[in-house]
């Protein structure tokens, strides 16, 4: 079976304003043809379908739209709703594209999604777990589970209704399980919501361990894989939905896999979507005009950083946006007031806050866990006792 993995769609969202709706037209176009081209079996597409609970009509046409033409033929889909779509919305239409071979799996459930691949005659056992919000679980297992297990981590919540989806997993079918959660490891975007490092809102990889040959997973925004006892993937964004993304590969993910077999993963890279580029100039606005001439970036959306050392007129910024409609932001930074900026900024940001943000340049993009952020606040506490018993013996 042929399985292509994709999420975070995130229709309807706009960039500072800026429409990006013809982007994603181009981004469904360009998956209706990798998936009749790769010969999809089954199409995951792993949650934040839109970008708000109540997208603009355009943006859920869009969507109809792109389901029905990635399952003409009779091509499964299924769906599952994040952290940005209203689960019901995206649930709603389920008894009118049932029979089309399209599952919308709004709220979490304790049946698994069954599916067939027409072309191999396999079957797809799927554990499908949309964004599932701390009141979600809550009221999903108040009904079997007692008080004890309702107190117990989200974590092993998330894992113990994983097991449960699973339990009809078999070494004749392909078994795959699919969330929209952040998984320990994951390396974020700012574009995506921001939620609880280590806290409430995370999930152990161990938390998966559900039997499935596969994970897909959404919610990251960078396509990337979690370090577990099966393959776990996030498919990422199919566009760059902020700065924090510029020079990200956005790609779908397509495997092949048997029963009781290893996946095959393979990324497929998408061409579709204007880059977003970061222009730090130091020469002025003469050397950003060069820049415009010689049509540097023509069709990226422009996050200018400007070093100048005398004061951007209005006229000035205006001329800027006139010149290219892809400037987004125009920050002109002062040499006075760079050094001023950054410790200001940096006596208002929590010491912990510090150390994570220093941990993460230091190893690429990981996340302390919080026993290590833990030891450097108690480190940092009994560093503070110590100064002043050492100010004191000095002065003694």
């Amino acid at each position: 079976m042929r399985i292509l993995h994709t999420g975070d769609w995130h229709l309807g969202r706009t960039l500072e304003g800026r429409s990006r709706q013809k982007e994603q037209e181009q981004f469904v176009d360009e998956l209706v043809d990798i998936a009749d081209r790769e010969q999809a079996d089954l199409i995951l597409m792993a949650g934040d379908v839109y970008d708000s609970v109540n997208p603009p009509a355009a943006a859920e046409q869009l969507f109809y739209e792109a389901a029905a033409r990635l399952t003409a033929g009779g091509r499964p889909l299924v769906v599952i709703s994040g952290n940005h779509d209203q689960p019901e919305r995206v649930a709603s239409v389920s008894p009118l594209v049932k029979k089309s071979g399209i599952t919308l799996v709004g709220m979490p459930t304790l049946e698994p999604v069954t599916v067939g691949a027409v072309r191999t005659g396999e079957l797809a056992h799927i554990a499908a777990l949309p964004y599932p919000s701390e009141a979600r679980l809550g009221e999903l297992l108040a009904g079997d589970s007692g008080e004890e297990e309702l107190r117990l981590a989200y974590s092993a919540r998330v894992g113990g209704l994983m097991k449960r989806l699973g339990r009809e997993f078999s070494p004749r079918t392909v078994n795959l399980a699919m969330s929209h959660i952040y998984v320990l490891g994951g390396v974020e975007c700012d574009s995506e919501r921001p939620i609880q490092i280590g806290g409430a809102y995370t999930v152990d990889p161990s938390a998966l361990s559900c039997g499935a040959q596969y994970t897909a997973l959404g919610h990251l925004h960078r396509a990337q894989r979690v370090k577990g006892d099966h393959p776990i993937r996030y498919s990422g964004s199919p566009l760059a939905y902020s700065f924090s993304e510029a020079g990200q590969a956005k790609s779908v993910t397509m495997l092949d896999i048997a029963p009781g077999g290893a996946p095959e993963i393979s990324e497929i890279y998408l061409s579709c979507g204007r880059p977003l580029v970061t222009w730090k100039v130091g020469g002025g606005l003469e050397e950003v005009y060069a820049w415009l001439d010689e049509g540097r970036d023509a069709h990226a959306f422009i996050d200018l950083e400007l070093r100048l050392t005398e004061a951007l007129s209005l006229p000035d910024i205006q001329r800027l946006r006139k010149a290219r409609e892809g400037i987004v932001h125009i920050r002109p930074v002062y040499p006075q007031m760079e050094a001023e900026l950054e410790e200001t900024a940096r006596s208002r940001m929590p010491v912990q806050e510090l150390f994570r943000r220093f941990y993460q340049r230091q190893t690429g993009g990981a996340e302390p866990e919080d026993s290590l952020v833990e030891l450097f606040l108690e480190l940092a506490q009994d560093e503070a006792r110590t100064q002043p018993e050492e100010e004191e013996v000095k002065q003694g």
